[in-house]
């Protein structure tokens, strides 16, 4: 049997289950392995009521049917679970969803229901984590995690642009940082890295130890 092909538009492309297994945190959920490879998870209900076993010709797009017309509710219920002590970003749902074996389409179904509750808003999201930690980090660095949480560049730079005087943040992180310790160059210059390593700008930098000098002064 053909392997199925992903994103090729060869959903129709005959294949072969190969294992059927409960998962081991879920016994009333079920791994399906197509040619060899994981391909979902799957209620066991539904494994039952379509009567797949090892063995059983299938295609990618009857699997994805399967799933998703069972598996819609559970698949909310568990995002929803995921967000109830932090709030989350489309692509940490999504990430989420797919650790849990849910194909695509289900996870495509799951966000679109969340965005219309408001359950995921990444712009809001990207403001509220800014709030957060600015007070501890550079606008760089703030971005990069953004970036790294799946949060588009138009909503990281409208977030970032939005705070507030990072010249005191840096200089109250570097007063921490060189409190009890000898004000000579070597000092200095590592302070300068560590504000640089907590992402903030150069220029923001030398500020920060310009205003600090100029105080012992």
């Amino acid at each position: 049997m053909r392997k199925i092909a992903f994103g090729t538009g060869l959903h129709s492309t005959m294949s072969e289950i190969t294992g059927i297994s409960p998962q081991k945190h879920d016994k009333l959920r079920c791994n399906i392995e197509v040619d060899g490879v994981f391909f979902c998870g799957m209620t066991l209900e539904t494994v039952m009521k379509n009567r797949l076993k090892t063995g059983s010709v299938v295609t990618a797009e009857e699997l994805s049917r399967m799933q998703l017309e069972s598996e819609k509710a559970t698949a909310f219920d568990k995002a929803l679970s995921h967000i109830s002590v932090t709030m989350k970003t489309e692509y940490e749902i999504r990430a989420f969803l797919k650790r849990k074996g849910y194909l695509q389409d289900v996870s495509d179904y799951v966000v679109e229901k969340m965005k219309s509750y408001g359950f995921i808003d990444d712009s809001l999201y990207a403001q509220r984590y800014c709030e957060s930690v600015s007070k501890k980090k550079g606008g760089r660095l703030i971005a990069l995690e953004l970036k790294r949480k799946g949060i588009g560049e138009e909503a990281v730079q409208n977030a970032v642009s939005g705070i507030s005087d990072e010249t005191e943040s840096a200089k109250r992180i570097l007063e921490k940082y060189l409190r009890g310790k000898e004000l000579d160059r070597a000092v200095l210059q590592k302070a300068y890295r560590y504000l640089l390593s907590k992402g903030y700008e150069y220029d923001t930098a030398r500020a920060a130890l310009e205003s600090l000098k100029d105080d012992e002064d």
